[in-house]
């Protein structure tokens, strides 16, 4: 029976566990989805080494870590297909065919790009790292998905992904499919230090393995409002971080919480014993969840993913090569 369900292609680079920034960005979503879409998770790990080159030993490592963040977060692997990117070779011989008739400066004016090497510090930046976009084309690409979720800032990978299997269609045969971004309304959670959003890099994150005591301790010391001396001293909601936190996973109380902050009858201590609470019971179907899985079973998801994925891949790369005439043995 041929799947009527439309495709989706999405995942993250493996650089270390993910956290609540993650869940509410886009790991909540894909659980959702899964249930509608043949649903496809990348686990870009040659993507990682464009900014992770010099560490390329931990990736062993947060494969397996991400991986079980993925299951403990409600992803089924029987509904949604888990692989490991360099496992899938076609998609680096693809991404080479579209390197073939995509200009630098095309890629050099790519504004996420812009942006990650400034972040980076990148004075320069490397052949792999300028050219990954083009390698999250041939992610797409080549499991012929129709949907990619996103946020806003990941439009132009979208755009380009569009123009260059355009390219590739009337240079050739239009055998691959231009994808849709699926724009979600996702919220940029912010660190626990009210700085900067949730990173692992700035050490303000909750992570999705963070046990019940290591929530209460990060959130108890997680910025509030810095004018609110006395518990009964007038709040204000709006500049403090664990506000914030309660808007996104505690929005029935979140009125209440508003009105009694304002009005100095609820303290920050108790605010904070609140918010914990309320994470810890978000988080522990995932922990009860995460203990299904070892690493053997872990390890055997992502060989079946990784073999259904390579499938995929190869039907679509046969394709290819027949619309570029380069089935040399194959007419």
């Amino acid at each position: 029976m041929v799947n009527s369900k439309k495709r989706i292609l999405t995942g993250d680079r493996p650089t270390g566990a993910l956290h609540l920034g993650h869940y509410v960005g886009s790991l909540a979503n894909r659980v959702k989805l899964q249930n509608d879409y043949e649903s496809y998770i990348i686990i870009a790990d040659v993507q990682a080494l464009t900014t992770h080159w010099d560490k390329d030993d931990h990736l062993r490592n947060d494969i397996m870590q991400i991986t079980e963040d993925y299951l403990a977060a409600g992803l089924n692997p029987e509904l949604s297909t888990i692989f490991i990117q360099s496992m899938i070779p076609e998609i680096h011989e693809l991404t080479m065919y579209y390197a073939m008739f995509t200009m630098v400066n095309v890629l050099r004016h790519n504004p996420t790009v812009k942006t990650e090497a400034a972040q980076h510090g990148f004075k320069e930046m490397s052949y792999g790292f300028l050219g990954y976009p083009l390698s999250q084309v041939a992610d797409i690409s080549i499991f012929k998905a129709n949907l990619v979720p996103v946020g806003e800032d990941q439009l132009p990978h979208i755009e380009l992904a569009r123009r260059v299997i355009r390219r590739f269609n009337e240079l050739y045969k239009p055998v691959l499919i231009e994808p849709e971004a699926l724009v979600g309304e996702v919220p940029r959670l912010v660190g626990l230090d009210g700085k900067s959003k949730m990173s692992k890099s700035l050490g303000n994150a909750i992570y999705l393995c963070d046990d019940a005591r290591t929530v209460q301790d990060k959130v108890k010391n997680a910025v509030t409002d810095p004018a609110r001396i006395h518990k009964n001293d007038p709040g204000h909601p709006e500049v403090c971080t664990v506000y914030e936190y309660h808007s996104v996973f505690n929005r029935p109380e979140l009125e209440e919480i508003e009105s009694n902050c304002r009005q100095g009858k609820i303290g920050c201590v108790e605010c904070k014993k609140n918010l914990a609470v309320k994470l810890n019971n978000l988080l522990e179907p995932m922990r009860e969840r995460r203990q299904q899985y070892n690493q053997a079973a872990i390890k055997d998801i992502l060989m079946e993913g990784t073999r259904k994925a390579h499938a995929a891949a190869l039907d679509t790369m046969a394709e290819v090569r027949e619309a570029m005439a380069i089935n040399y043995f194959d007419r």
